[in-house]
């Protein structure tokens, strides 16, 4: 939505593009005969689209033009889809089991769209092992995690150990 929208004496052209109050197109007039075009029917004159040439301009009232704007934004917000980043931590010892209840978690944010973030939690002397045992041990969880993923970024090193993220494969 524009910041500043021109309406009445602010449109400062010569001529404009006309659009009528029920969408009519009235066609090319100075400004000054359609703003007073837009007097007589008790309107404003809102200059829709300046960048054209002639720039548009529509007679509307300023409160209901300024009421579809803010529904438009609105709506448009609404459409957009918000991924979350889901964040799931492991360590070196975790079981099986345990292991397979991560990884139904995993598919099941992912089938939702969000995206996950997978920690292998290292602490004292697990940070200085060799980085392709503790590669092999972050593919161990992927092996189990079902449904089409990606690996967006890593494995990486983090402060809390190794980090990969994943979103859903497309």
């Amino acid at each position: 939505m524009n910041k500043f929208v021109r309406i009445n004496n602010q449109i400062r052209v010569p001529e404009v593009r006309v659009i009528g109050s029920k969408g009519e197109n009235l066609g090319v007039m100075s400004t000054a005969d359609a703003l007073k075009l837009s007097i007589n029917s008790g309107l404003d004159l809102i200059e829709i689209s300046p960048a054209s040439k002639p720039p548009i301009v529509k007679i509307t009232d300023y409160g209901k033009f300024q009421y579809d704007q803010k529904k438009k934004l609105s709506a448009s917000k609404a459409r957009t889809q918000r991924t979350e980043t889901k964040v799931i931590q492991i360590k070196i010892g975790t079981g099986e089991h345990d292991l397979n209840l991560k990884a139904k978690k995993i598919s099941a944010w992912l089938a939702e769209g969000n995206r996950v973030k997978l920690d292998l939690f290292l602490i004292g002397r697990t940070k200085y092992m060799k980085l392709d045992f503790l590669k092999e041990r972050l593919e161990r969880i992927l092996r189990l995690v079902s449904g089409g993923y990606k690996i967006a970024d890593g494995p990486k090193k983090s402060p809390k150990g190794l980090t990969v993220i994943l979103e859903k494969q497309k």
